[in-house]
């Protein structure tokens, strides 16, 4: 990618204090993304994917203690005050959340919400502003839009919900849209609408795209560039391709081994699904040595005690594994 990245995270840390200690729910983590580019952030619940968003967004809880940068746009979003971050959010910075009911006022009408975004940030006039909802709305394949103006989020349903979120959350065109979970409530072919539904809007606009799901067919039909994460840190790193063609992470491989889409995909991985054993660690009391290795086939001694750094193996491949050279065409 060239020129300047549109989002750059630069070895951001999260630690949130809890009765059992410190919980450090994202560990050092880089990324960057460009306009009109998207980077696909997966891993399993608790992994530490929501709470990078959320530091990207400058969303964490009040406890909640952040190191490190988040330049976006030329601007460090972890130095900004909540003046500035107010008018970047929506406007350059918007998000869509995985349950539209979170982000959605239920006592408000779906115009209402949409017209209050157009007049905060782009200063439109109240006709101009509802005209402007009503077109949003048809854009994102909602049927009589006029009429869904008058309606309350309840009145609709769940896929209709998710598409007036991505509705609101485009309505500024931003440069940077962060996606987290957009579509796991929905039935599958919601979400392959949904999923449509976003890519076509972002190559229209020309906005960056953070992808943040569970599913890696998700990351395959979206992205150019994906992160796999497991308790807190960036465990493999590469483009779409090479991740499938080579996953260097066992973590990974254990991911797309369990998941039916895979196959159809032409990942490398055995016919017959398998599941990853074990649970994901607690936060406040990680293993000594890599976090994956007491769930890892592979694992070695030096897994159990020394953390494997991060290293390039051609391409901007990376992945932190100690046996990640030996992984190489067959899983």
């Amino acid at each position: 990618m060239s020129g300047r990245a549109l989002l750059s995270v630069e070895d951001v840390a999260v630690d949130l204090p809890t009765p059992r200690g410190n919980l450090r729910a994202v560990d050092h983590v880089d990324l960057s993304v460009g306009a009109g580019r998207t980077l696909g952030i997966v891993g399993e619940s608790g992994c530490g994917k929501t709470m990078l968003s959320r530091a990207i967004l400058q969303l964490l809880p009040k406890k909640a203690r952040l190191s490190g940068r988040v330049m976006f746009d030329g601007q460090d979003l972890a130095r900004c005050g909540a003046g500035v971050l107010r008018k970047l959010r929506a406007r350059s910075l918007a998000v869509v959340f995985q349950d539209p009911m979170t982000s959605l006022n239920p006592v408000l009408t779906i115009g209402t919400q949409l017209v209050e975004t157009l007049q905060e940030h782009l200063e439109l006039d109240a006709a101009t502003a509802r005209q402007r909802s009503a077109e949003l709305l048809a854009a994102v394949g909602i049927p009589a839009p006029a009429q869904r103006l008058a309606q309350y989020p309840h009145q609709l349903s769940g896929g209709m919900r998710q598409r007036v979120a991505i509705a609101i959350a485009l309505s500024c065109e931003p440069k940077l849209l962060i996606a987290d979970e957009p579509t796991t409530a929905l039935d599958v072919t919601i979400q392959a609408q949904i999923l449509a539904l976003i890519v076509d809007l972002q190559k229209t606009l020309g906005t960056g795209l953070v992808l943040i799901t569970h599913d890696l067919g998700v990351v395959a039909q979206t992205a150019q560039r994906v992160i796999v994460m497991y308790a807190g840190k960036k465990v493999e790193e590469a483009t779409v391709e090479a991740l499938f063609e080579n996953p260097r992470h066992p973590y990974t491989r254990g991911l797309m081994a369990s998941m039916p889409a895979m196959i159809s995909l032409g990942a490398k991985t055995d016919a017959r699904l398998t599941e990853i054993p074990g649970m994901v660690p607690s936060l406040t009391n990680l293993p000594a040595g890599c976090a994956f290795a007491p769930r890892c086939r592979l694992a070695i001694d030096r897994c159990r005690q020394e953390y494997p750094p991060l290293q390039d193996f051609g391409d901007n491949h990376f992945s932190a594994c100690w046996r990640a050279a030996e992984l190489v065409s067959t899983p």
